[in-house]
């Protein structure tokens, strides 16, 4: 299955859920953090700066059960912005 490159929509939703992620994490350890979330650091890393714009859901509620951040806020990190088109 090819996987359609993501808008540049998308991958502005990406950094903005990234910078939330990274600004609910403040000042705990990334690696901490990843750990718990059950995902590598550098794969917190890539979703805190936008490099990996789209991660799964499954990534996105651990990450907020971990951070104690409702998945609500981070679906509107995602969503603010300009309307996307859904990905193919």
């Amino acid at each position: 299955m090819v996987r359609n490159p993501l808008t540049p929509e998308q991958v502005e939703a990406g950094r903005r859920l990234g910078r939330l992620l990274r600004e609910a994490r403040a000042d705990r350890d990334l690696s901490d953090v990843a750990r718990a979330a059950g995902m590598s650091p550098e794969t917190l890393r890539k979703i805190e700066t936008g490099r990996l714009p789209s991660p799964s859901f499954g990534t996105i509620a651990c990450l907020s059960e971990v951070l104690d951040l409702p998945i609500q806020d981070l679906a509107a990190a995602w969503r603010d912005g300009p309307r996307l088109e859904a990905a193919s």
